[in-house]
């Protein structure tokens, strides 16, 4: 196993599974917007591809559905429109080369061996980091994972701790021993 990130993360690797399939969602959905409209639907599918994971709060429509979360390890908060642009960047790319019929030989040359390689780079590393995470500083992690994380930095306490006794309570014992 690779370790494109050496400092660390502090969450595990995402379900590769869920993660395949929310990057499949993306593309069918980017492909469907790209047919719907042959002037400007590949544009808006290239966007799309772009900013998908800054929509939904480090969530794409894919990773909502199957449960998988683009998180900036740095600052441990779900990725935004910067980060979206700068680790998507790649597949929007690719999402070019297959708009314009003329850069179909760039697309076979170029772009799937990205695609490819940036496949392999989520199977062989340890956390699942690609090289749009790497120059995004982001990981896409379980959404559960994150969801934990954030109640622990919020301050959220467990339901286990004693409440403190109602200030009518002690009053009323004072009074009546008083009497």
């Amino acid at each position: 196993m690779r370790d494109a990130r050496p400092e660390g993360s502090p969450y595990p690797k995402a379900d590769l599974t869920l993660r395949g399939l929310a990057r499949a969602a993306d593309f069918t959905l980017a492909w469907i917007v790209a047919q719907s409209a042959p002037q400007v639907g590949p544009l808006l599918a290239a966007f799309y591809l772009l900013v998908a994971d800054a929509l939904m709060n480090g969530q794409s429509v894919g990773k909502k559905i199957f449960g998988v979360r683009t998180v900036v390890v740095p600052r441990r908060a779900p990725a935004g429109w910067h980060e979206s642009l700068l680790r998507n960047a790649p597949f929007a790319l690719v999402a070019v080369f297959y708009a314009v019929p003329l850069l179909w030989p760039v697309l076979f040359v170029v772009g799937l061996p990205i695609v490819g390689f940036e496949a392999y780079m989520i199977f062989t590393d340890r956390l699942g980091i690609r090289i749009g995470d790497i120059f995004a500083d982001t990981q896409v992690v379980d959404a559960k994972v994150l969801s934990k994380a954030g109640e622990i930095a919020h301050g959220i306490r467990p339901i286990a701790a004693p409440a403190p006794p109602p200030p009518s309570a002690t009053r009323g014992a004072t009074t009546s021993s008083a009497a």
